[in-house]
């Protein structure tokens, strides 16, 4: 009987799937029978078969490392893709100018949108006040209002999705002992960058809604601050689905060749370089540098135009004058395109695992489509839907381009 019920019983116990306590006997207990059943001992002696542990009287419970690598990782990958909404959703909302609509930011009180015709009344009356309304929108209804209005809300109350999605679950895992030390700083970074997104773009809003006296412009926000608010939504997506990613694919062991390292380091740089055009979009949108110069591969009847140096000082052009910024762009876009081919082929000469392979493979095709979406929507006068699509393409490269960095990453010994 011992000799059938002993392997099975110490199978039973040793599996990582069984979560369940079992006695613990006291130094130099003696067993009541032969076949070693332990005796019960005093309150609070306990130990657990499994990594998973019940503290009495904490209500704490402790995932295996490995398990709750998984979980911490998959709601990173949740929360980055929250993130991703809300940059397409910007994208949106400055495509059909619905950013300055709302005049003033409050963190409870503008959740509740209006509901009467009396409340829209004073909404729009607001809006009346400030320069978008006299300069451009001046004959603007009271339902076209409504849309631009409902756009700009919806936005904002993305992001306090976004910031729901992170700080809510941190706090919990962090309660149950789910995070390890490093994981615990990096979360708390992730958290503050969410919080300071979210004031970073109420002060990027109020710079459209400044009176400037002497400026007979299109009232528009800071391209500074429009790209500081992309900046750090791309800053805060990248990092979220990095470590997402550290989490749930395992780790491939290559060899540490000379080759590698050197596929490795150009991963590297062209992921940087696609993070750079990505990021001056923010400035063609911010300048509608898109509408300059609509034609391709020249702009207008020249390689390089007249007016790129037009500014002074001449640094002044590269972030203000919209021929510069989008000669800028244009370089950049075909910079990474030319990055992600030379990395291709690179990544063709190394014996890498399917799935790097494959992830090598979308990078290209993907920065192909980029490259098709950009003089599309170029050539096409910016239409909103392409412009879109175009700026969804480029959160798609950079989450490639994490994908494949991460697929080289180096195994720590």
């Amino acid at each position: 009987m011992q000799r059938l019920l002993l392997p099975p019983l110490k199978a039973l116990t040793g599996s990582p799937c069984l979560r369940f306590l079992v006695l613990r006997a006291a130094p130099g207990a003696q067993c009541g029978c032969s076949w070693g059943i332990r005796r019960p001992l005093r309150p609070g002696q306990y130990s657990s078969i499994s990594e998973v542990a019940l503290q009495s009287g904490k209500g704490k419970v402790s995932l295996p490392s490995k398990a709750a690598e998984r979980v911490v990782g998959r709601w990173l990958l949740i929360c980055s893709g929250t993130v991703a909404g809300a940059v397409i959703l910007g994208g949106v909302t400055r495509l059909t100018e619905s950013g300055l609509s709302m005049v003033d930011w409050h963190l409870i009180k503008e959740m509740k949108p209006p509901t009467s015709q009396e409340e829209w009344e004073a909404e729009f009356q607001k809006y009346q006040q400030f320069p978008e309304f006299k300069i451009l929108n001046h004959d603007m209804t009271l339902a076209e209002f409504k849309f631009i209005w409902y756009m700009e809300y919806s936005h904002r109350m993305w992001g306090r999705l976004v910031g729901l999605a992170y700080i809510l679950p941190a706090a919990y895992f962090w309660r149950k002992g789910w995070l390890s030390r490093g994981m615990k700083g990096r979360v708390l970074a992730l958290c503050g960058l969410v919080c300071f997104q979210g004031l970073l773009g109420w002060y990027m809003v109020k710079s459209g809604l400044e009176e400037k006296p002497d400026s007979y412009d299109i009232p528009r926000v800071s391209q500074y601050r429009l790209a500081a608010h992309l900046g750090s939504a791309l800053v805060l997506y990248c990092a979220s689905l990095w470590t997402s990613l550290s989490l749930l694919l395992p780790q491939h062991k290559l060899p540490e060749t000379r080759q590698l390292l050197r596929l490795r380091r150009f991963a590297h740089g062209t992921a940087g370089l696609v993070f750079l055009t990505a990021l001056s979009g923010a400035f063609v949108a911010g300048l509608d540098a898109g509408l300059v110069y609509n034609s391709f591969p020249k702009m207008g009847e020249s390689w390089i135009p007249e007016d790129v140096f037009t500014f002074s000082p001449i640094l002044r052009n590269v972030f203000e004058n919209p021929t510069m910024v989008q000669f800028d762009h244009r370089v950049l876009g075909i910079s990474s395109v030319t990055a992600i081919t030379v990395l291709y082929f690179l990544s063709r000469r190394i014996p890498l695992p399917r799935r790097t392979r494959m992830a090598a493979v979308t990078l290209l095709a993907l920065a192909y489509t980029q490259v098709g979406l950009g003089i599309s929507t170029l050539l096409m006068y910016v239409p909103t839907a392409l412009a879109a699509s175009h700026q969804s393409g480029s959160l798609a490269l950079l989450s490639v381009s994490l994908w494949l960095m991460n697929e080289l990453r180096r195994v720590p010994k």
